[in-house]
């Protein structure tokens, strides 16, 4: 490896590390968020109600001013500072956080309006009469705070665009803050609409943070829309497909939970919890590896380095499976005493348990998928191309949902969560061979030997764990002994055949770290 390259292998694992470990703080604020509603709630009619809330405004967001927003602003935004200074960086940062907020509002006020006949005919027509009409009243409440986040998603964009990270990773971990107030000071008078309050509380916070950074770089704001100038332009041409691609993956969450409303009651819930579990190891691993790596990819790809493309991407996805291998092995054996351990008290008995385990389990065999899609989608918006990956996301929500409706019947929400999983397995490898079809090759013979030898170690782990977790029960240990027995005999036992077996990202991981890498 070029020193050249080293370098750019170490600028990812440490910035990757920080910004896994800010993600970190968010998961275990949600999870504390968790374990206080599992306890009010637990899993039920209510809590379906306000999970189904939240889809529509959700997708609202995505839509206008998700991610799509992120990948078409900050190149844009960037390339403005640089050449027009920060007095029209700033007036483009205006313009779309005004226009954002316009096209929110007006939505908003729609869904608002037609909050009861969405509900009934989109999102939950499995819902009893009630339970429709309260998930109408929390949407409601809830768009609220899809407005503020519109606004908050535009000022990450001009923070990174400045190249500050910490007050946006930060921001993560505010947002549960609010909910946890709400299910603590209003849900006991207001019930589940007191946690949509405690969302816009949240939302609040999300966007306060970053408050004083934005001054640190000399905030600006112009009551501008500037529909006709060349930024504009470019951001509206860049994010049009990438608004399609995002829209189609929430719509497909959406239909996910329309086919989960005619289940037995519980069953959307169930599979929110379980979607938060497996999104734990997936937002730290492949969601901080993908963010980190992008401008990467994007400067190699400016610079049409292919060959450069290739390793970067190819390093970096051999990072992800070493660690999501591993971690998905956890996640089905250790999870059970993990959703016991965490959140079965008060209204939230062992048929919750067992009902957010089913979903865990079967979303866990997609988390490989899930962090490498971060990862190889990327490799294609660097190189400015967001049509691809839509067109492949449009097959991949096609075969979810058809996968789901097969398996729906005999697996309940399990064979919900076990079509995600294989839809989004087939999109990854879908979108790594047009990558190698492009680039000629990407390291696949490399990653998959890395692959190969992590899986027999993975495999080792596993029996290694299950073995604990079988002397711990025979022993009658409690839920957390068991997590730490098996974590322990599991970590040991995979790291150790790991070395063995000279899986060399293992190596290559802590070498990065220490600067010799």
């Amino acid at each position: 490896m070029s020193q050249s390259e080293s370098a750019r292998w170490r600028h990812i694992v440490r910035n990757s590390l920080l910004v896994g470990g800010a993600f970190g703080l968010a998961a275990v604020m949600g999870l504390v968020r968790n374990i206080i509603i599992a306890r009010q709630f637990g899993i039920g009619a209510d809590l379906d109600a306000y999970y189904a809330a939240f889809k529509l405004p959700d997708l609202l967001f995505t839509v206008v001013a998700g991610g799509a927003l992120a990948t078409a602003f900050i190149p844009v935004f960037t390339d403005v500072l640089t050449h027009k200074g920060l007095a029209g960086a700033w007036r483009l940062a205006s313009a779309i956080t005004n226009l954002a907020v316009l096209i929110v509002s007006v939505f908003a006020v729609v869904a608002a309006i037609f909050a009861p006949w969405l509900v009934g005919t989109l999102i939950a027509p499995g819902f009893d009469a009630a339970q429709q009409a309260e998930a109408a009243g929390v949407m409601r409440i809830v768009l609220l705070s899809t407005l503020i986040f519109a606004v908050s998603a535009v000022q990450t964009g001009v923070l990174h665009g400045f190249k500050h990270f910490l007050l946006p990773a930060l921001a993560p971990v505010l947002y549960p803050l609010g909910i946890i107030v709400g299910a603590v000071w209003l849900a006991p008078t207001m019930g589940i609409r007191g946690l949509a309050i405690g969302a816009v509380i949240g939302a609040s916070l999300h966007l306060a943070i970053k408050i004083p950074g934005l001054i640190y770089y000399g905030f600006r704001w112009w009551p501008v829309l500037d529909l006709g100038s060349a930024a504009m332009h470019r951001v509206a041409v860049l994010m049009g497909p990438r608004i399609l691609d995002l829209a189609v993956f929430h719509l497909t969450l959406l239909a996910t939970t329309n086919l989960a409303s005619r289940l037995s009651p519980g069953s959307v819930s169930a599979l929110e919890w379980g979607w938060d579990a497996m999104q734990i190891p997936e937002t730290l691993i492949g969601t901080a590896f993908g963010l980190v790596a992008f401008p990467t990819m994007s400067d190699l790809a400016a610079r049409n380095d292919v060959a450069g493309l290739r390793h970067t991407l190819g390093e970096t996805l051999r990072a992800i499976l070493v660690l999501t291998l591993p971690a998905t092995c956890a996640l089905i054996l250790l999870g059970r005493p993990a959703l016991t351990l965490l959140y079965q008290r008060g209204a939230f008995d062992a048929a919750a348990t067992q009902a957010v385990y089913v979903a865990l389990r079967f979303f866990a065999l997609g988390l490989v998928g899930h962090a490498c899609l971060e990862l190889a989608a990327r490799a294609f918006f660097a190189q400015q191309d967001t049509v691809t990956p839509l067109l492949v996301a449009i097959g991949s929500a096609v075969l979810n949902i058809g996968l789901a409706i097969i398996l729906m019947r005999p697996m309940g929400h399990g064979g919900l969560a076990l079509a995600n999983s294989l839809a989004i397995s087939a999109e990854v490898v879908v979108l790594l061979l047009i990558l190698r079809r492009r680039w000629g090759n990407v390291e696949g013979r490399q990653t998959l030997n890395t692959m190969g030898r992590a899986l027999v170690a993975t495999l080792l782990m596993g029996l290694a764990m299950a073995g604990a977790l079988a002397l711990g029960n025979e022993a009658g240990l409690s839920s957390l002994w068991l997590l730490v027995a098996g974590g322990i005999a599991g970590g040991v036992v995979y790291l150790g055949a790991g070395l063995l077996l000279k899986v060399r990202a293992l190596y290559r991981l802590p070498s990065a770290l220490l600067g010799s890498g």
